[in-house]
């Protein structure tokens, strides 16, 4: 038996890669959504989270710092995801230009999803904001997690994150503002 057979049964044995995805699903999703911005792709990105975890298991991370290595790996997924999303859009563009005639695009699920007009001009906004502030919101929010929930997860200080969150709020709440959706309060 190899050298690294033996050290991923060891690892495997402490830290039991399916059952630490499965715990860590519903995190990492909101992430993949704010990451990708298309929540209809996400089960798509978890997949493509889960080949890489189980390609390349960090047989060497300390189990503390197993969902900040998580994280990045699902960051890393999205903007690829978003990467060739681009390429297709810029396919498809050329593809127009050349006179080819429109197929009708999807309609976008979240917008069919969001039955009050404000919860959808809220969620314009939030997706105005940049992927990290998104992110940042949504897993504050959504997941409700607390400030060292939040650090263990990203990697981040507890300072950090209380820090990149007041800058994320105030973004949301000027971007809210600006389109007319809240009242400015001073």
């Amino acid at each position: 038996m190899s050298r690294r057979s033996t050290s991923l049964d060891a690892d495997s044995a402490d830290g039991d890669w399916a059952g630490l995805l499965t715990r860590h699903a519903r995190w990492l999703r909101t992430v993949l959504i704010a990451r990708s911005g298309e929540p209809a792709a996400v089960d798509e990105l978890f997949q493509d989270v889960t080949v890489a975890v189980l390609r390349k298991p960090p047989l060497q991370v300390a189990e503390a710092r197993r969902p900040a290595w998580l994280y990045a790996v699902a960051v890393k997924t999205a903007l690829l995801h978003r990467r060739k999303q681009g390429r297709q859009r810029r396919l498809m563009t050329q593809w127009e230009a050349n006179g080819h005639a429109h197929a009708a695009l999807p309609v976008d699920p979240l917008a069919w999803l969001l039955s009050a007009e404000r919860q959808q001009l809220v969620q314009t906004a939030l997706m105005a904001l940049s992927p990290k502030d998104r992110e940042l919101l949504l897993l504050k929010y959504t997941e409700d997690w607390s400030y060292c929930d939040l650090a263990d997860h990203l990697g981040l200080t507890v300072a950090a994150v209380e820090a990149r969150l007041h800058r994320a709020r105030n973004r949301l709440r000027n971007e809210l503002v600006r389109r007319e959706i809240t009242e400015a309060t001073r």
